[in-house]
Parts: structure tokens; C-alpha cells; sequence
């Protein structure tokens, strides 16, 4: 789990209805707000709202991109691969695992081994 994010608040974040549809959409296909609204039926201040709700929690990530006509937009996409939600000795553990590089995630290993 994020250090930032509380187990609420990524609980209250994935129940909410239009940011699980809005998650779900960006984890098959990146797009931008007016893509989104569009692809979801969604208006665009619904879809700015939930985008601004899961970026709180880092589970999505944005890259700013230019038009043909030289604007810029942000196309977001889901930054995770799974998440586990664990319930031990009455305290809940959220896992977020992204994709990481293995020579970053032996290391991540090897302190965890190394902690206990």
C-alpha cells in the first residue's frame, strides 16, 4: 500500500462505482478525461473527480501528450498489476503490486528477507 494512503481511503476509493469503471477502462486501454467520458458515458467533471480521487492514491499515473493541432492533454493509465486486501490478528493489509524492473524487486526482497 502506499505510505500516503490509508487502508480507507483505497477502500473507499475502490468502492466507489465510477472509479472502479473509470480504473477498469484505463487498465485495458489508456485514454484522456474526454476519451473516457465518451468510452464510459460518464460527463467530464465525473471522470476529472475520480481521476483526481485515484491519483490521490496512486493508482493511476498520467503522461502529458500533444495533439495534431499542438494542445496538450494528459492520457492516464492504471500504474498496478493486482491488489490484495488481507485481514490478520483483526488488522486489514492492502498489497498494491505494480510492475517493477527484477533488479528492484530483488532488492525490495532481500530487505524484507532481511527485516525478519
Amino acid at each position: 500500500m502506499d505510505d500516503e494512503s490509508s487502508i480507507e481511503e483505497i477502500l473507499d476509493t475502490i468502492g466507489d462505482e465510477h472509479a472502479r469503471t473509470v480504473l477498469a477502462s484505463i487498465s485495458r486501454k489508456p485514454g484522456s478525461a474526454k476519451e473516457l467520458a465518451e468510452r464510459l458515458d460518464l460527463s467530464q467533471p465525473t471522470i476529472y473527480r475520480r481521476i483526481d480521487l485515484l491519483e490521490e492514491n496512486d493508482l493511476i499515473e498520467d503522461r502529458t501528450l500533444v495533439a495534431d493541432d499542438g494542445n496538450h492533454y494528459k492520457e492516464y493509465t492504471c500504474n498496478f498489476n493486482s491488489t490484495v486486501i488481507s485481514l490478520e490478528d483483526d488488522e486489514y493489509d492492502v498489497r498494491i503490486f505494480r510492475e517493477e524492473n527484477l533488479p528492484d524487486r530483488f532488492t525490495q526482497l532481500w530487505d524484507e528477507l532481511g527485516a525478519k
